[in-house]
C-alpha cells in the first residue's frame, strides 16, 4: 500500500465527540472533517461497527477516515450502543434500536454546521449490513452507500445458516460478539463512570448463540433487516464490493439483480477484508474508488463514476490446492448488466460417475436412472476451511481429494479447450435418504492432470428444507425427490486438460452441523444435473487489464508489538480412540497504542471434535480473553461457550469472567438445551 500525506484538503480530529440518542443514551463518535468544514460545509461519511474506534480498530480506521477527510468529506466512526464508548448494552445483532440510532446519528451529522446536509454510510461486514439496513428505512440525508462483504439475507445467506443447515461459524461468530459486547469503556474517555458502564454490560449480556440457535427456520427473527423481504425500500445508490474467497459472495449479484437504483458491483479475490487491503491479492485503489463514487453522489460531480460495466469481477485463473494465497492470478471482467446477457447455462447429466455431456438449458434429462450411493463418514469437511476467510490463519479450503475419498464423485472429461464460469452453479438431484434427516453437500472443483483438487464453490442443503426454510418438512425414508441446490457464485477458468468435479456429501463438518443420525444418500443418475454459468472465453471483457490504482491510505496510527500474535490451524486423529480434531488459534499478540499510552491483547481459540462417525458426538467451543492495560488500569474478559448435542437436542455451555488485574471482579454462568428442529 502506498501511504499518503499530500491530500488535497488538510484535516482536523475530534477523537471522542458523544451523540445523544433520544432515550438519554450517548454514543461515541471519532470524527475527521477538513479544516475549512468551519466555514465551507461538507458532506458526512457514517461507519457504525461495534468493534472499538479507539483501540480495536483504530489502525484500520486511521489508513482511510483521514483519507477521505482529507478529500473534503467529515467521516464519523461511531461505536454501537454497548461497545467501545457509546453507553448502553448491546444486546444482539441488528435490532430495530440499532437502526433507529443509527438514523438519529445521521440526522444530527444532517445538522451540525460543518456538514452540509448530506450524508452517506460506509463498512465492511456488520458495517455494510447497517448501512444497507439502514438504506432501506430511507432516513432523509442518506444520500449513497458503499458497502463490502455483506448480505442481504440475514438467515440464506450469513454466518448462521446455509441451505438451512447450522453453520460453525453462528458459534464462533457468537464468541466473538460474547467478548466484543462485555469489554469495558476506557477510563481515559468516560471517566469515573468507567466501572458502571462495563458491569451494565456484563450483567445484561448472554451468549448470543442462544438467541441463533432458537430460530432454526426462517422466521420473523431473520426477515427482520433482511433487505431482500423488499428491494424497492431501497431508493439510494448503492456500491457493493465482496471477495470469491469470503463467505458472503452471493450478495453482490443479486443486490445487482434486484435493485432499481443506480448501482455497481465489485468482486475481487479477496478474504472478509476491504478490497484495498485485499487478501489473497491483488489489493486495489479502493479509497480512490470511494472518492469517486461520494464526489458523484454527494457532491455532484459530473466524474463518470456510473460509466462502465454494472459489475467488475475478477476471474480467477487455476491455481494448486492450498490454505492461503499471497496473489491469485487471474483478470478483470465486467459485464454490462446482471444477470449478464454474456453468461449462458450449461446443464450436464451426472451419470456413473462422470459429469456426462452438456447440453443448452436448464431443464432435465429424463429416464429413471441408476441409483448411486454414499454414506459420508463424519471426516469429511475437515479440510473445508473457514466458512468465511480471514486468510489469516491460513483458512483456506486444501487439497480435496482426502474429502474426496469419502464422497459422491463426478468427473468431466479432460477438458480440451478453456472454460470459464461466472456465477453461481447448481445441482439439480433425484434422490432418496435414509433418515428423515438429512443434508448434503456440494464441492466443485478444479482437478489438475497430476490430480490435484482445488475447491472451487461449494453449497450445503438441509434435505428437511428443501421446499422451505420456513416450513421444513421431515423425510420419508425411500421416497424419491427432487432437490436443487445452488453454490456460491464464483468467477473461475479451467485451462485444458483439467477436469470439473462435483463431489456430494451427507456431512460436512465442522463447517456444518451435521444431522442426528448418519444418513445413506442415493442419487438417480441422468435425471440429476450440473449447471454451470458459462461465461464465453472469447467475450470481451469490458475493462482495461489494469482498471485500479495502486491500494493508497493515510498513514497508520503507530503502533508497537508488546508480545507476539500466534496463528494455529491443526487437523489431529487419534486413531485409537478415533478422536478428531480441529484446534484452531487467533492470537493478536498484545500491541501498545502510542497516541494513547493503552496495551491490548486479543486471542480466540475455537476447537471443534468428534469421535469415530458418531454424529452426536461433535462438539464446538470457542473461548476468547481480551485484556487493557494502561498504568494502574488492568482489566481482562474471559469467555467461554460450548455446544454440543444429542439426537433431538442442543446443549449450550458458557461462562463469562471479567477481572481486575487477578481479581475476579464478575462470574456467570449458563447451561441451556435448546430442541433440534429438524436440524
Amino acid at each position: 500500500m502506498r501511504y499518503v500525506t499530500n491530500l488535497p484538503y488538510e484535516t482536523k480530529e475530534e477523537e471522542h465527540v458523544t451523540i445523544p440518542m433520544s432515550d438519554g443514551v450517548r454514543l461515541s463518535a471519532h470524527i475527521w472533517r477538513p479544516t475549512s468544514s468551519d466555514q465551507e460545509p461538507v458532506p458526512a461519511v457514517l461507519e457504525y461497527i461495534p468493534y472499538r474506534k479507539r483501540d480495536l480498530t483504530a489502525v484500520r480506521d486511521s489508513i482511510h477516515h483521514p483519507y477521505l477527510a482529507g478529500h473534503g468529506y467529515a467521516c464519523v466512526r461511531v461505536d454501537l450502543r454497548g461497545t467501545g464508548d457509546s453507553e448502553g448494552v448491546l444486546r444482539d445483532e441488528y435490532l430495530e434500536r440499532e437502526q433507529a440510532d443509527a438514523e438519529e446519528i445521521l440526522a444530527w451529522l444532517a445538522e451540525q454546521p460543518w456538514c452540509d446536509g448530506g450524508t452517506g454510510m460506509m463498512g465492511i461486514s456488520w458495517g455494510a449490513f447497517a448501512a444497507l439496513q439502514v438504506a432501506a428505512r430511507r432516513p432523509p440525508s442518506l444520500k449513497a452507500i458503499a458497502i463490502a462483504s455483506f448480505t442481504d439475507d440475514r438467515h440464506a445467506d450469513d454466518m448462521h445458516y446455509m441451505g438451512g443447515a447450522l453453520l460453525s461459524d453462528n458459534l464462533a461468530e457468537a464468541g466473538t460478539m460474547f467478548a466484543y459486547g462485555t469489554c469495558p469503556p476506557d477510563p481515559a474517555v468516560v471517566g469515573d463512570r468507567w466501572r458502571g458502564m462495563w458491569h451494565e454490560r456484563l450483567e445484561n449480556t448472554e451468549p448470543w448463540v442462544l438467541e441463533w440457535l432458537r430460530h432454526q427456520r426462517r422466521d420473523d427473527y431473520w426477515r427482520h433487516a433482511s433487505v431482500c423481504e423488499d428491494y424497492a425500500s431501497v431508493r439510494c445508490p448503492v456500491l457493493a464490493s465482496s471477495g470469491w474467497a469470503d463467505g458472503y459472495s452471493n450478495a453482490v449479484t443479486r443486490l445487482l439483480g434486484n435493485l432499481d437504483v443506480p448501482r455497481k458491483g465489485l468482486i475481487g479475490p479477496w478474504s472478509h477484508k476491504f478490497p484495498h487491503l485485499g487478501e489473497p491479492g491483488p489489493a486495489i485503489g479502493y479509497l480512490q474508488e470511494l472518492v469517486r463514487w461520494w464526489d458523484h453522489w454527494l457532491k455532484g460531480v459530473d466524474n463518470g463514476v456510473m460509466d462502465g460495466p454494472v459489475l467488475m469481477a475478477w476471474m480467477q485463473d487455476s491455481v494448486p490446492p492450498s490454505t492461503s494465497y499471497e496473489e491469485r492470478p487471474g483478470r478483470w471482467v465486467g459485464e454490462p448488466d446482471w444477470p449478464s446477457p454474456h453468461i449462458r447455462p450449461v446443464t450436464h447429466p451426472l451419470t456413473r460417475h462422470t459429469i456426462g455431456p452438456a447440453r443448452d438449458g436448464t431443464a432435465t434429462a429424463s429416464g429413471s436412472g441408476a441409483a448411486m450411493t454414499v454414506r459420508s463418514p463424519l471426516s469429511v469437511g475437515q479440510f473445508a476451511g473457514k466458512w468465511a476467510s480471514y486468510n489469516a490463519p491460513p483458512d483456506l479450503p486444501y487439497d480435496q481429494r482426502e474429502e474426496d475419498g469419502g464422497s459422491l464423485v463426478f468427473d468431466s472429461a479432460p477438458l480440451t479447450e478453456p472454460l470459464e464460469i461466472l456465477g453461481s452453479p447448481s445441482v439439480e438431484l433425484d434422490l432418496s435418504v435414509s433418515e428423515p434427516v438429512a443434508m448434503v453437500a456440494a464441492r466443485l472443483s478444479d482437478v489438475s492432470p497430476d490430480g490435484a483438487a482445488t475447491r472451487v464453490s461449494y453449497g450445503i442443503l438441509n434435505l428437511t428444507r428443501r421446499d422451505s426454510t420456513e416450513s421444513p418438512e421431515p423425510l420419508e425414508p425411500g421416497r424419491r425427490y427432487r432437490a436443487t441446490l445452488p453454490l456460491n457464485g464464483v468467477a473461475q477458468a479451467f485451462p485444458p486438460g483439467h477436469r470439473i468435479r462435483l463431489s456430494l456429501s451427507t456431512s460436512y463438518w465442522p463447517l456444518a452441523w451435521p444431522a442426528p443420525k448418519p444418513a445413506l444418500l442415493s442419487v438417480h443418475e441422468n435425471s440429476s444435473t450440473l449447471t454451470l454459468p458459462v461465461r464465453p472465453v472469447d467475450e470481451p471483457d469490458e475493462v482495461p487489464s489494469s482498471p485500479f490504482g495502486e491500494p493508497e491510505g493515510t498513514p497508520p496510527l503507530e503502533m508497537t508489538q508488546v508480545t507476539p500474535p500466534e496463528e494455529r490451524w491443526e487437523v489431529k486423529r487419534d486413531l485409537i480412540d478415533y478422536h478428531s480434531e480441529l484446534d484452531i488459534v487467533k492470537d493478536r499478540g498484545t500491541v501498545r497504542f502510542e497516541d494513547i499510552g493503552l496495551e491490548a491483547g486479543r486471542r480466540a481459540h475455537e476447537r471443534y471434535t468428534a469421535v469415530a462417525d458418531d454424529f452426536t458426538s461433535v462438539g464446538g467451543e470457542t473461548t476468547w480473553t481480551m485484556r487493557f492495560q494502561r498504568d494502574d488500569w488492568d482489566v481482562r474478559v474471559v469467555t467461554h461457550t460450548r455446544l454440543t448435542c444429542d439426537e433431538t437436542d442442543f446443549f449450550v455451555d458458557a461462562t463469562l469472567d471479567a477481572y481486575e488485574a487477578d481479581r475476579r471482579v464478575f462470574s456467570r454462568t449458563w447451561n441451556e438445551k435448546v430442541p433440534r428442529d429438524l436440524l
